[in-house]
C-alpha cells in the first residue's frame, strides 16, 4: 500500500496543515518508507512468539508502608516567609464572589 500525494494532502487538511506541494511530496516518501517498514514486519514469521504487551516483564517493587515522624509545625512555619502560627499564609489566586480578599 502507498499513500498517493491526493491522500497525504488529504490528511495535512484534516490537520490544518498549510503545506506547499514539495513538502507534500517530501511527506509522502517518508510515511511511504514508515509504510514499508511496516509491511516487512508483517511478512515476519511468528507463529512460535508468545503475544506480549512489553518486551521486558513488569516488576514492581513495593516497600513496607511505614509511617516516620514528620517536622515540627513550628520549626516549619518559622521558616514560612509568612504564617498565622498555625499555617503557611500564601497569596489568594482565586477571588471572592464579592471581589474581595478577605483580609490576606
Amino acid at each position: 500500500m502507498k499513500l498517493t500525494l491526493e491522500e497525504v494532502s488529504n490528511v495535512a487538511f484534516l490537520a490544518r496543515l498549510a503545506l506547499p506541494e514539495e513538502e507534500l511530496r517530501r511527506l509522502a516518501g517518508h510515511l511511504n518508507q514508515i509504510i514499508e517498514h511496516f509491511a516487512a514486519l508483517q511478512e515476519l514469521d511468528t507463529t512460535d512468539v508468545e503475544p506480549t504487551e512489553r518486551v521486558l516483564p513488569m516488576v514492581n517493587v513495593y516497600r513496607e508502608d511505614v509511617a516516620l515522624p514528620g517536622l515540627d509545625r513550628e520549626d516549619v512555619l518559622r521558616c514560612a516567609p509568612r504564617s498565622n502560627g498555625e499555617a503557611f499564609l500564601v497569596p489568594r489566586v482565586v477571588d471572592t464572589a464579592d471581589g474581595k480578599d478577605g483580609g490576606q
